[in-house]
This record gives C-alpha cells, structure tokens and sequence, in this order.
C-alpha cells in the first residue's frame, strides 16, 4: 500500500493538509487496513489504499465531533439527532469502501451493528 497516495486521498476525502497529526491518523488507518487483509491478498491493489483514507477520515471526523462537547451525552456517546452531517458522509464512504473491498478483507460487520 502506497501511504503517499493514501494520504493524498485522505486529503481530497477531509479537505485537511497532512500536516505532522493527521500523518498519526492516516498511519494507523493503513496498519489497521494492513491487519484486515486476508491471507494471500494482495496489499498493492488501489482499493485499499481508498479504504484505509476513508478509515481516516472517518477518525478525522470523530475527532472533529469530539471537540464540539455539546454533541455528546453524559456518558460521552454521540447523540444520534445531533451527529455532524460530515461524520454521516465519512461512516457511509467508509462503509462502502468496505463492501468495495470485501474480497481483500475479513468480514468487519461488527463495526456497522446499530444499538
């Protein structure tokens, strides 16, 4: 996976200069993207690469979201009536970026299951 392209697609996706802190985040999303391959994928296909800037920005987001208290109930969860539009887009491009991927990855259903 090339890390210099995921982060230029980290930019197009958050609109965010990789500056020396989103590099953190953009790091993480490609060793966890790295974690999920099944054996014998290959890591060099170019959907992966949009699939781990999408887990990035979906972590730029939560962050984002984190910073604004008064979207969060007292025991720290975000209210649903109350999410950010851009935290809706970045779950949604994430997800989908995982079914693009479902060949290359193990199953991450968990992450989607709703309350």
């Amino acid at each position: 996976m090339n890390r210099e392209h995921v982060t230029q697609i980290f930019q197009m996706f958050s609109g965010e200069s990789v500056n020396e802190g989103w590099s953190a985040v953009v790091e993480l999303a490609c060793t966890e993207t790295e974690a999920m391959l099944k054996d014998g994928a290959e890591d060099t296909d170019v959907r992966l690469e949009y699939l781990a800037a999408s887990i990035a920005n979906y972590k730029l987001q939560l962050i984002h979201a984190g910073s604004a208290k008064s979207d969060y109930n007292y025991l720290g969860k975000v209210r649903s009536d109350s999410e950010s539009p851009a935290l809706k887009y970045a779950r949604s491009m994430m997800k989908d970026y995982y079914e693009l991927c479902a060949d290359l990855i193990e199953p991450q259903t968990f992450i989607f299951e709703g309350i």
